[in-house]
């Protein structure tokens, strides 16, 4: 059975993305910043996964790293830390996506 693909796991990172960005828009005071943060990477996550990268099976190696990086996003509950994690999380996926490959 063939694995996901590095897009399809992208695109997972993108959606932890938006919710990282929705907890971090609670501060008044960040919302743009965080906006374009979020656009930025998001915009960088959806070019690798409409590249060659995007197209490749993922190895298992990939997958969990991936799905680590997301699953730890998750556990994010505070607003200040959402913010810091709209950069770490996608830098993580894509140094995984990019060096695992």
């Amino acid at each position: 059975m063939a694995g996901p693909t590095i897009g399809a796991l992208l695109e997972s990172a993108v959606a932890a993305e938006e919710a990282l960005a929705e907890l971090g828009e609670t501060i008044e005071d960040e919302w743009s910043y965080v906006n374009d943060l979020r656009q930025a990477w998001t915009d960088r996550l959806d070019e690798v996964a409409a590249g060659p990268t995007g197209a490749r099976e993922a190895s298992p190696e990939i997958v969990d790293a991936i799905e680590l990086a997301i699953e730890e996003a998750g556990l994010v509950h505070d607003p200040h830390r959402a913010i810091d994690w709209l950069s770490t999380l996608p830098q993580v996926v894509l140094l995984a996506a990019e060096s695992l490959a």
